[in-house]
């Protein structure tokens, strides 16, 4: 058949170019499926126009589209230095929490002395300079020294990859957005610099106080997210993961980053969580109309090993040509989809085992029978995201009656959400009304795999595969 639309999803980051409500009706229209609400930049007043626009832009549109929320977390920075400063290697600094520039001590915008260690590795401005913490100096200090030349510049980021934070990770600003995301349309709070599934487990507790129906997306950016016993626990807990390169690169080593890419998409597969793959995938775009080759290749390899989501950051935020990303990153995903297999899945783990039974069965049938869909009626979206698991080669439409829930389907993938009624024949009744509207093209007959559950609206209880014909 033919492509209706892509399977894997795009997320694109709102910023100061396509910080308008025009824009995003734009972006919508070229392929984006979800925006991504930056935390570390802006005001609550500017996300509360942001919503507002991707909201009533997505009812112009017609299709849901995911909202999620990025945290700042302990993003740990230089403070402002009354001028660039050169180091050499050999150079001793101090890096002191409340300071100001002086000489050779540093204002740092974190209290590094209370998680340091002496030996520890300690990485400024994207790893462009490397030095090693020699000693704590009192409560608010620490020396380090520098192991390459390089320049320094105000509010530089930071990397500690050998420093255990013991779960400290959501900081005061971080609870503050929390309660404010609580009270606003956010589909996903994504969760930065993640150590452990404490972590999650920690957020998810907010979550559910504050009243919040949002799921959680861990960022796995640290040395520590990545050791085998604890990366599984992370994605079990979690309802997605991204997988964020650029720290990531920083904390680990760029060389582990393709490696540990791969293994969490399919780890997110085996246990039906979402996956986003994020940082630099068009980089060159930001100041180009065209991608490079190798950026294409990213997308397609991330295409090819089934992630559900590519991210945009600086692309979309800051760059020249936000529209034109979109567009090349569509045209990439789904050429990709049409010429190459997705790379196949182990057995899919979840904590369901009859919805999963019925997902694989459902997919299972879809193939034998050349269905042009499956159409999965699904109160939570867990019968959707469990069919979604399995990456099937066609759309799944979702019918469900929870708006937040076909917002959240908006990034999983192959599915195209709707929110309708509840009711015994509401994924049959979708259906047609598609049909009718040559949702699947000019074809005069259409196969569609329908799963559902006999109570219609009840969480858990799908049970009932069906195939039917439209004509």
């Amino acid at each position: 058949m033919s492509t209706i639309f892509k399977r894997t999803k795009i997320l694109a980051t709102l910023g100061p170019t396509t910080n308008s409500e025009t824009t995003i009706k734009e972006l919508m229209s070229a392929g984006v499926n979800g925006f991504r609400l930056n935390f570390s930049h802006g005001s609550h007043e500017e996300r509360d126009q942001q919503i507002e626009w991707i909201r009533a832009q997505s009812q112009t549109v017609g299709k849901p589209v995911a909202i999620l929320q990025d945290l700042q977390g302990p993003k740990i920075r230089l403070g402002v230095l009354s001028e660039d400063v050169i180091v050499s290697a050999g150079d001793e600094l101090v890096l002191d929490y409340g300071a100001k520039h002086s000489g050779s001590t540093l204002p740092v915008q974190y209290n590094l002395a209370e998680k340091v260690k002496v030996g520890e590795d300690l990485y400024i401005f994207d790893g462009k300079v490397r030095t090693v913490v020699t000693e704590v100096v009192g409560q608010t200090a620490i020396k380090i020294r520098v192991e390459n030349d390089g320049v320094l510049m105000s509010r530089k980021g930071i990397n500690l990859p050998d420093t255990d934070f013991g779960g400290d990770i959501i900081t005061r600003k971080d609870v503050e957005d929390i309660e404010y995301g609580a009270k606003q349309d956010i589909d996903y709070v994504a969760l930065s610099f993640v150590q452990s599934a404490d972590d999650i487990n920690h957020l998810r507790q907010m979550l559910i106080g504050l009243g919040s129906s949002a799921q959680i997306i861990a960022k796995i950016e640290t040395k520590a997210a990545i050791k085998k016993d604890v990366l599984e626990e992370i994605i079990k807990v979690s309802d997605g993961v991204m997988v964020a390169r650029g720290d990531l690169a920083v904390e680990a080593g760029a060389e582990v980053v393709p490696v540990v890419q791969r293994h969490i998409i399919a780890l997110c597969r085996r246990h039906g969580k979402l996956s986003i793959v994020a940082t630099q995938m068009m980089a060159s775009m930001v100041d180009s109309p065209q991608p490079t080759r190798a950026e294409v290749g990213d997308i397609a390899t991330a295409v090819i090993q089934g992630a559900d989501v590519v991210m945009l950051s600086d692309e979309t935020a800051t760059g020249k040509y936000p529209i034109e990303t979109v567009t090349s990153m569509r045209k990439t995903v789904l050429y990709t989809q049409d010429h190459s297999e997705t790379a196949p899945a182990k057995e899919v783990l979840t904590d369901h085992a009859q919805r999963d039974a019925i997902a694989t069965a459902a997919v299972s049938l879809a193939e034998q029978l050349k269905a042009d869909a499956i159409v999965a009626e699904t109160k939570s979206g867990a019968t959707a995201v469990n069919i979604a698991a399995h990456r099937p080669n066609v759309p799944i439409i979702s019918v469900t009656s929870e708006k937040r829930v076909a917002q959240q389907l908006a990034l999983s993938y192959a599915n195209r959400s709707f929110v309708r009624p509840d009711g015994e024949t509401a994924g049959l009744t979708l259906a047609n009304e598609l049909y009718g509207q040559d949702f699947f093209g000019k074809k005069k007959k259409v196969r569609v795999v329908i799963v559902s559950g006999r109570q219609p609206g009840l969480i858990g209880a799908t049970d009932t595969i069906r195939v039917r014909m439209l004509e």
